[in-house]
């Protein structure tokens, strides 16, 4: 069983095809500035790479382009495109629809009723996946939502302190997300130490989330309601007290929906540098001495921390901690600022271990309690591996 896992933005098009029966990645893939007069279209299979420039008016056009590639007799990998037993897609926010579905007007309703919740995400898939349905429904599509892992949290972890029934007419509670990345780290992370661990996965990158993982069930999250709550991102502020809207409001003159957007797109690394959103831009100016980036590497690192603090009380210790994401794989001062001064607690790197590690390795000292990880996350094989499961189950 072959299925083709989406990653989807407004203009774009990324994927990768995996053989479920024992073959692994087969390919991956993706097409960018989808809708302008000439788009670039990519293709990877075992290190080798194929580009080739097309017109791709839309996301339906780009799978049949993409489609073209895998099945193209020089280089592809595939013979016919009806191996495609499904496409998958790591959908975001369906509300009161969660876990592994197949794509029915219902979900994508469900989708449309919190597309404000996640406007970055929401709706680039809600219009790809509609009009895919209509032009290959040929193809079963399958979304697999990153709320279905945050699925076991405890009700005291998942409720606001708001009126009741805010949470029982309109669904406002502690949703979470990044939940394949999660799960991928908790199915990794059994598999390394044994089961019935307590694990905190810290997936950071250009979105960041902390969950806490116990006997390979998330028991706490940082993401709440929305995916821009939680901890600062890359553009997006985080947590914020809600009375600064309305403040901000009567300072500024400016809408809800404005503030809402400034917050967003112009919050968090990016807000508080002024330089940019990406670490690694922040982490150059700081070292040039730029204080405004200095400070917004400490308050993405005092963030992580603190919710790395509430995980171990919550979870009781832990075995281990989890670096994952672009920022929690590569970035090894990043994780040496989020574990300082924590040998009390059992939480001791090896500092050269740190600095040399290059893809999964432990980097923890010998003398430490708890061991510390770097993973490489794969959500698109969570996706995949969820996706042939709904389908062998009919």
């Amino acid at each position: 069983m072959k299925i083709l896992v989406a990653n989807l933005g407004s203009t774009s098009f990324k994927y990768r095809l995996f053989d479920m029966d024992g073959g692994g990645q087969l390919a991956r893939g993706g097409i960018e500035r989808i809708g302008s007069a000439e788009s670039r279209c990519t293709l990877e299979i075992g290190g080798r790479r194929h580009e080739l420039a097309a017109c791709v008016p839309d996301h339906a056009e780009a799978v049949r382009c993409s489609m073209e590639q895998l099945t193209d007799p020089a280089h592809g990998c595939i013979s016919d495109a009806a191996e495609i037993a499904a496409i998958g897609f790591k959908a975001v926010h369906g509300g009161r629809l969660s876990g592994v579905r197949r794509v029915t007007p219902d979900v994508l309703a469900a989708m449309e009723d919190f597309a404000d919740v996640a406007p970055a995400h929401n709706p680039p898939y809600i219009a790809a996946m509609r009009l895919l349905g209509e032009k290959l429904p040929e193809v079963p599509l399958i979304a697999v939502f990153e709320t279905d892992f945050h699925r076991t949290i405890p009700v005291r972890n998942r409720c606001y302190a708001v009126p009741f029934d805010w949470a029982e007419d309109h669904l406002v509670r502690r949703w979470g997300f990044h939940g394949a990345s999660h799960r991928y780290i908790a199915e990794r992370t059994t598999e390394l130490l044994g089961p019935g661990k307590r694990v905190i996965s810290c997936h950071l990158g250009g979105s960041s989330s902390l969950c806490a993982i116990r006997d390979g069930q998330s028991a706490a999250t940082s993401m709440g309601f929305s995916p821009q709550s939680g901890l600062p991102q890359n553009n997006r502020a985080g947590d914020i007290d809600p009375f600064i809207l309305p403040t901000m409001m009567k300072r500024t003159g400016k809408p809800l929906a404005e503030l809402l957007d400034d917050l967003s797109s112009r919050g968090g690394l990016l807000g508080l540098s002024g330089t940019s959103g990406d670490l690694r831009d922040i982490e150059e100016a700081a070292a040039a001495g730029n204080a405004r980036a200095r400070l917004a590497w400490d308050v993405f690192a005092s963030a992580v921390r603190h919710y790395l603090g509430a995980y171990l009380v919550e979870l009781g210790g832990a075995e281990a901690i989890v670096f994952t994401g672009g920022i929690g794989e590569n970035r090894a001062e990043f994780r040496a600022a989020v574990c300082q001064n924590l040998e009390e607690l059992g939480i001791a790197l090896d500092e050269q271990a740190n600095r040399a590690a290059s893809g999964e390795a432990k980097i923890s000292s010998p003398e430490s309690r708890v061991q510390i990880w770097i993973i490489p996350t794969n959500e698109e094989l969570i996706v995949a591996r969820l996706a042939a499961k709904l389908l062998s189950e009919g």
